[in-house]
């Protein structure tokens, strides 16, 4: 990236109101943007560390359940962005973009940048182990009430014929998971054609999509994934990265429960590891309480034991707080309900996780920082996947088992 264009992204940080964390980060990271580069050296490839990450995995049974596809539509793919993520006139998301597109390596791609982004993260499989692969979400449009689709409020769309496309030209790479919003009139034949078009998963942004899990609206749609047996993986928690509807009250863990009534396996996205929401157990002008809280008294409830699942994506994340990926990890008796999630590309946003933080709280061995900064600049997959096998708690590890998800997504044959 040319010394112009880093000027010019840290100026529309700073513009949105971040200057703080600009400086904060420059001072505690050793790069501020992605150096995409391709294959690992030999030596860093060999590293021990990276051996030790895989110890125990058989990377067939290796899915990354937490994986975004995005790009602009200049493939004629579909795909569709808020004019808002282009605009100086909105300068958070316009920086944000400007970090996603370094992230996902396509920002010195005029014109093909879809075609880069998958190209991309095949780069970024192949440096894994053969047989690993990749879920890919798509994205459905923010819906309102009459379950009318408004792209004046989706901050982007990744429809689901794009996702089935990529995964189907790259079924050793990639799978698919789906996006349909419950209130859209069409909603259980749409969910009928992705089951059979091979979506392993339907994904929700409840905040950005303008769902309200608890919703009796969602009913029919709730019947008909546990009719397929079709896992819903449903962010919880604040949302941050995606702007649209802006309903933050959608992303009450406690809303999810009307899905598991109705049988439907759930995966909360994040462990709902961000923000506050109120506590509806009492009542609708409860108290607040921390949405990993709320999750947490969910993961506790027996009867939600065989369809109460989480995902531990962003977690590492700096906004999260360590004492969250503290508890994950010590929590053992929630692993066996745990999978594995990158939240690609957000492993690519250099300032976005600080392996030399989790050194200095004595979870992560400071010989680590220095491999694991290598191993960023040309595999944020690998990188995400090292660091979490590396992180402890209370002499605890994440096991192995959490990173061998694709069992999960098996669906059952007759």
């Amino acid at each position: 990236m040319s010394r112009q264009r880093r000027r010019f992204v840290v100026g529309g940080l700073a513009a949105g109101g971040l200057v703080g964390l600009s400086v904060f980060v420059a001072l505690r990271v050793p790069a501020l943007f992605n150096a995409c580069h391709a294959q690992l050296p030999p030596a860093t490839a060999r590293h021990e560390l990276i051996e030790a990450a895989w110890a125990g995995i058989d990377p067939a049974r290796f899915l990354d359940a937490h994986v975004h596809l995005v790009g602009t539509g200049d493939s004629g793919s579909g795909i569709e962005v808020n004019p808002q993520m282009d605009s100086l006139f909105h300068p958070l998301q316009y920086a944000q973009r400007l970090f996603y597109l370094n992230a996902g390596c396509v920002h010195d791609a005029p014109g093909r940048i879809d075609d880069s982004y998958v190209e991309r993260m095949q780069n970024l499989v192949d440096g894994l182990r053969p047989g690993a692969r990749l879920l890919l979400f798509a994205f459905d449009r923010f819906h309102d009430e009459q379950g009318r689709a408004d792209p004046a409020r989706s901050s982007f769309y990744t429809p689901n014929a794009y996702a089935q496309v990529v995964a189907e030209r790259h079924p050793g790479s990639f799978a698919w998971a789906a996006s349909i919003h419950p209130y859209r009139v069409d909603c259980v034949d749409a969910l009928a054609a992705v089951v059979k078009g091979g979506a392993l998963a339907v994904k929700w942004l409840p905040p950005a999509m303008g769902i309200d899990p608890s919703s009796p609206r969602c009913d029919r749609f709730y019947a008909a994934l546990a009719a397929h047996d079709l896992p819903l993986i449903s962010h919880a928690g604040e949302e941050k990265a995606v702007h649209g509807g802006g309903q933050q009250a959608f992303g009450n863990p406690l809303l999810l429960r009307r899905a598991m009534d109705h049988g439907v396996r759930v995966v909360v996205a994040h462990c709902a590891s961000i923000g506050d929401a109120v506590d509806l157990d009492q009542g609708a002008n409860g108290p607040l309480r921390s949405c990993f809280a709320l999750f947490a008294r969910l993961m506790a409830e027996a009867r939600y034991e065989k369809l109460l699942f989480a995902d531990i994506s962003a977690l590492t994340l700096r906004n999260r707080g360590a004492e969250i990926v503290r508890a994950v990890i010590e929590r053992s008796e929630w692993h066996p309900r745990l999978l594995n999630g990158s939240d690609y590309p957000l492993p690519g946003i250099v300032p976005l996780v600080a392996p030399g933080e989790f050194a200095e709280r004595g979870m992560l061995p400071l010989s680590a920082v220095a491999v694991l900064e290598a191993i960023r600049q040309h595999n944020p997959l690998l990188f995400d996947f090292v660091l979490k096998r590396q992180l402890s708690a209370a002499g605890r590890r994440l096991p192995a088992s959490i990173f061998e998800t694709r069992t999960f997504f098996e669906r059952k044959t007759a």
